[in-house]
């Protein structure tokens, strides 16, 4: 068959498989896989466990003890309620137990893909990880520490931080990410609450500072008190129209009298509520208060009362209705008796209602009272019709103070990180402006040598061993399955070193195509480079492969990238296991810290290495497969060629350790790793063999 043919083959082949990827992973389906004899095993008795919640997948727990009071706790899978991708492109699943207050019982790991758990750390320190979810609450801002950043939180903090796992710091941000997803998913449900780790933000926070006496008409005037007045025939034009029109015969005759003036307003606040309680009765209040929960006045004069006769003090009045940005929220009577405040007028009816505790209810944004009204037509089978109406009301914002929304997870990793995001991205800037420039550093071969020695060593101990920075098939494999999945690529944003690897690499095959990160950047590469010159010190010999079998085995990274790309779609067991075929989680990120046999396989890559140059990288890499097409968007020919180069002229490609310049002289930019060697060369009086002659011939060099 033509080569050319074969070729284009192969290239349909490949992209029929990534076709049948996307495909594959459009039907994967995520879903718990835990049942409710695995769930009841975990709670034995007195806990009982119900069956799962048809409004939210969650297992309500309830206990012997307290058979009255309802669920106690809620058991869920995180992979039903947060499927977070993780670094792999698969998201994990944990069984959370969270109690009745939003405190973590327990986490629990069922299934996890992370590379670094698999087989490098094991599961071991990422369960050490999860036990420190017990006892805590999502009324605390819950972040993850790493070797990277670790800012404790000061005494009376709600910041609790987890101590991370060091080689794992992507990994475990993102099952801090899933915990709270899927916890606060579960408390809004069923809870009534959104902790401050919430979208929306902290809520605003009460300034205790800030007190000014004011009147009860100044309160009301200014709205840090909320009036709502409803004459008789205010009321009247509610009910046109409807069964209840006309059935009040005191409204009907003195249409302009008052039928209901609501009061409301927010108590916490020193200005308000010592107003209305006085200075002792705000004090008893704010003890009885939980800390962050909310208290309102609400009271009513005229005609109507807010509550009825039969009203039980301690419960919820069955009239008033109260919500913020149209979530409804529960306001319970705290059993207080206030006195009417200064000033105020005749009151028939007044309450001091507390909000439940966590209830995320922000003070200092608007909130909405809503009151029933109820009218009969008839006495002996009533027909009852319903009106409702509202008051908004909003607290001054100078009585509050609103706390910086705390970074989300993915932030605080850049933020830890930003030394090392610094540094590495001076070392790009510097790597950028030598390859842009490549003639004075790599016209002395000596200058070249102690720079790229000097380069890699920084590549394989900071970027590697230090930041984590090994780019992996992993990546490619998990993006691929986060996009087919509708996830995104969000998981990404957790390990902000790779990322900024990436987009470098990324730019580069634009601009000098694969070899940037294949020759510079990637550690395993290095530590290959560094592998070959301890062979050389010990004296062994550098072998070449002949070129037929150099080329199929070329070609064999190819079927690799797509044999592990079809895994992931079909076989992710296989492919987790396939991976493998990368010694760079062993070598790399747990540095050679694993079992016998990955450290055996790594270590004979490495022999292989010194004695065929390069030879993971050239014959095996996967990854470096997907470099090579990535380098396909190279624009410019950028490595400099005369016209002697190859006819006759051999000596760039004698001396290329990568095989990769022809024997007409053109660069075979899939295989070059930009060493640079052949651009001192071609810059170099002494060492290229056209400026030589022509120098003895006394005639200026030619470039092609």
């Amino acid at each position: 068959m033509p080569t050319g043919i074969a070729r284009h083959l192969f290239r349909r082949i490949l992209a029929g498989l990534l076709i049948l990827l996307l495909a594959g992973l459009a039907f994967q389906a995520k879903a718990g896989e835990l049942n409710h004899a695995d769930i009841a095993r975990r709670f034995p008795p007195p806990l009982h466990v119900g069956e799962k919640l048809r409004d939210i997948p969650a297992w309500p727990i309830t206990s012997e003890l307290e058979p009255e009071a309802g669920p106690v706790a809620y058991a869920f899978e995180s992979i039903d309620l947060a499927p977070i991708p993780g670094f792999e492109g698969t998201p994990l699943n944990l069984l959370v137990s969270l109690d009745r207050k939003g405190g973590f019982m327990d986490v629990e790991l069922i299934r996890q893909h992370e590379p670094v758990f698999l087989s490098g750390l094991g599961e071991g320190p990422l369960r050490d990880f999860l036990l420190q979810y017990r006892n805590k609450s999502l009324k605390q801002e819950i972040t993850v520490s790493s070797l990277y950043g670790n800012t404790r939180s000061g005494a009376g903090s709600k910041r609790v931080v987890l101590d991370g796992v060091s080689k794992a710091t992507a990994s475990v941000r993102i099952v801090n990410q899933t915990v709270l997803t899927s916890a606060l998913a579960v408390a809004r449900a069923r809870l009534g609450f959104a902790a401050p780790a919430a979208d929306k933000g902290p809520v605003a926070e009460v300034r205790t500072d800030v007190y000014e006496h004011r009147s009860f008409a100044e309160l009301v005037k200014s709205g840090a008190i909320g009036r709502l007045h409803l004459s008789n025939a205010d009321v009247e034009k509610q009910f046109a129209g409807t069964d209840g029109a006309g059935v009040d015969a005191d409204a009907l005759a003195r249409p302009d009298d008052t039928f209901t003036d609501l009061y409301v307003a927010y108590l916490n606040a020193p200005t308000i509520g010592r107003a209305i309680l006085g200075d002792a009765g705000h004090a008893d209040l704010m003890r009885r208060l939980e800390p962050g929960q909310q208290a309102y006045w609400v009271a009513s004069a005229g005609r109507d009362a807010f509550i009825d006769d039969d009203f039980t003090r301690g419960t919820v009045p069955a009239r008033l209705a109260f919500s913020q940005g149209g979530g409804p929220v529960e306001l319970r009577d705290l059993d207080l008796s206030p006195r009417p405040p200064a000033g105020a007028p005749p009151l028939n009816a007044a309450l001091v209602l507390r909000v439940p505790p966590m209830s995320g209810v922000d003070p200092a944004a608007p909130v909405r009272f809503e009151l029933t009204i109820t009218r009969a037509k008839g006495s002996m089978l009533p027909i009852l019709t319903q009106r409702s109406v509202s008051l908004d009301y909003q607290a001054p914002e100078e009585l509050f103070s609103r706390p910086p929304a705390p970074l989300s997870d993915w932030l605080i990793a850049w933020k830890d990180r930003a030394a090392e995001l610094a540094i590495i991205a001076a070392a790009l800037i510097l790597l950028s402006a030598v390859l842009a420039r490549p003639r004075w550093i790599s016209v002395s071969a000596r200058r070249l040598k102690i720079f790229r020695l000097a380069f890699l060593a920084f590549t394989l101990g900071y970027i590697g061993w230090y930041a984590q920075g090994q780019l992996s098939i992993v990546q490619i494999t998990g993006a691929i399955k986060s996009v087919a999945a509708g996830a995104g690529l969000k998981s990404f944003l957790y390990d902000p070193v790779s990322l900024l690897l990436i987009a470098f690499t990324a730019i580069s095959f634009v601009v000098w195509g694969r070899g940037t990160f294949c020759g510079w950047l990637c550690p395993f590469g290095a530590l290959q480079e560094f592998a070959a010159l301890l062979a050389r010190a010990l004296r062994l010999p550098r072998l070449r492969l002949p070129a037929t079998v150099a080329r199929t085995l070329d070609r064999g990274r190819y079927a690799i990238l797509a044999a592990l790309v079809a895994a992931a779609a079909f076989a992710p067991r296989l492919a987790e296991t396939g991976v493998e075929v990368e010694p760079f989680k062993t070598a790399i990120t747990v540095g050679f810290d694993r079992s016998w046999p990955f450290v055996a396989y790594a270590v004979l890559l490495l022999v292989l290495g010194g004695l065929y140059y390069k030879f993971f990288c050239r014959y095996l890499c996967p990854l470096g497969a997907a470099m090579t097409l990535g380098g396909k968007l190279r624009f410019l020919d950028w490595l400099p060629r005369r016209q002697e180069c190859g006819q006759p002229c051999q000596t760039c490609r004698h001396r290329c350790a990568y095989d990769a310049i022809e024997k007409s002289g053109a660069i075979r930019y899939d295989d070059c790793f930009q060493c640079l060697d052949c651009v001192g060369i071609y810059h170099d009086d002494n060492r290229c063999a056209p400026i030589m002659l022509y120098r003895k011939k006394g005639r200026h060099p030619q470039s092609a």
